[in-house]
């Protein structure tokens, strides 16, 4: 399979703006990094100095979350499920961006006031400056800015579809794109996506789209998932979304589909699932788009690296934490890091999940109670952070900037 071209035309400008951001900070300048970790079991959620290892503050919880960080990364979302509820968290580290450098401001990470409720929560979007919570119990979304959010006065606006489902609303400016039930038996997964305008009134005709289940954004480019391929969605913000279908390769393996999307930072590219022992790299502006990575067992979870973009990472049920290379779509370091991890079993047992700071790779490993720390130049176990509990949800925050911090 041919090289992506728009790797290949973008990737050395992708990778020099990354190596700028490796380069070492000047002396007013300071790199904060904090892991917001979710327990598996109990209703807790611990802020942790990522450099320290230290619990910075230990938040309460209605139920176990599953947890979602804004692109700013000052806000962290903990979605509760079986509470009915999502509440938000700052994260403490506030950047003032100036153009040829940001003001950082560090605090305390703290508990914001107000919450979204609903029947069955599931789904968060973060997209165009909106934040998207999707109740499948209801059928609703309820849309929030961050800035109302940060406030502790949630501003929220609802787009409603036909019907409750497992279904997603994603922001698109004066618009969104909601998914369409299915007409036969709405507890399916949808069969499609319609354009609404701010109120949820459809524009256009529906966009077919079987047994959707996955959604990401990598540059201007949003993909969802189908039995038949993607949908490939490109819109400003006061335009009204474009919709184009894009079909899975022959030469891929039949009766399989992606359920999973990650989108790449600075080099556009989507990872996926294709079913449960392969990953696909999606290259949107290629004629040839699929490229199957094949596993050795089956995929536990995969994230790409935001900070170094020709990298991103698997973690596979015998227990190793595998790093892709986007560019050549191979798996080039693999690092025994945990005892095996069965993929059988409830899909919600405890499993390790990853996260990515400036210069380490997380990896939570819940019946040990710790978190692995890689490093990232070297792929080599650094050191164990121990953490009370079922360490399961991690999500990683920060960055560099002119400090001015208020403890």
């Amino acid at each position: 399979m041919r090289p992506f071209s728009y790797l290949m035309k973008t990737g050395a400008l992708a990778l020099g703006t990354a190596l700028v951001a490796l380069q070492p900070l000047h002396a007013d300048e300071k790199e904060v990094w904090r892991l917001f970790i979710a327990d598996h079991s109990e209703p807790v959620l611990r802020a942790l100095d990522a450099e320290k290892g230290a619990v910075l503050e230990t938040f309460p919880l209605e139920s176990p979350a599953r947890l979602y960080a804004t692109e700013s990364n000052e806000t962290v979302f903990a979605v509760q499920r079986d509470a009915n509820t999502i509440t938000a968290f700052s994260t403490g580290i506030h950047f003032d961006d100036h153009g040829d450098h940001a003001d950082m401001e560090v605090t305390e990470p703290k508990a914001l006031e107000g919450s979204v409720d609903g029947d069955r929560p599931v789904h968060f979007v973060a997209h165009h400056g909106e934040i998207a919570l999707f109740f499948d119990g209801e059928g609703v979304a309820r849309l929030v800015s961050e800035k109302s959010i940060s406030e502790g006065k949630p501003d929220i606006r609802e787009i409603r579809t036909p019907a409750p489902h497992h279904g997603v609303v994603i922001p698109y400016g004066a618009h969104a794109i909601a998914t369409v039930p299915n007409s036969k038996d709405p507890s399916e997964l949808p069969e499609g996506v319609q354009v609404v305008d701010a109120k949820g009134a459809a524009i256009g005709e529906p966009a077919a789209c079987p047994g959707l289940h996955g959604e990401a954004t990598s540059g201007n480019i949003t993909a969802i998932a189908c039995d038949t391929g993607l949908l490939l969605i490109t819109g400003g913000r006061n335009d009204v979304p474009k919709i184009r279908h894009m079909a899975y390769s022959d030469g891929l393996p039949d009766d399989l589909k992606v359920s999973t999307l990650a989108g790449g930072k600075a080099l556009q590219y989507f990872l996926g699932n294709f079913g449960k022992s392969n990953l696909v790299l999606i290259d949107p502006e290629d004629e040839d788009a699929f490229r199957l990575i094949e596993l050795p067992v089956r995929a536990v979870h995969f994230v790409v690296d935001p900070v170094r973009p020709k990298f991103a990472y698997v973690f596979t049920e015998d227990g190793k934490l595998n790093r892709i290379n986007v560019l050549s779509g191979k798996i080039d370091q693999s690092l025994e890091l945990t005892a095996p991890y069965s993929m059988d079993g409830h899909w919600s047992d405890p499993r390790p999940r990853i996260a990515v700071t400036h210069d380490e790779i997380m990896v939570t490993d819940p019946l040990k109670s710790v978190v692995h720390a890689i490093d990232a130049a070297s792929f080599e176990k650094a050191r164990d952070i121990a953490v009370e509990g079922m360490p399961y949800n991690i999500v990683a925050v920060g960055g560099s900037g002119e400090s001015h911090e208020n403890h």
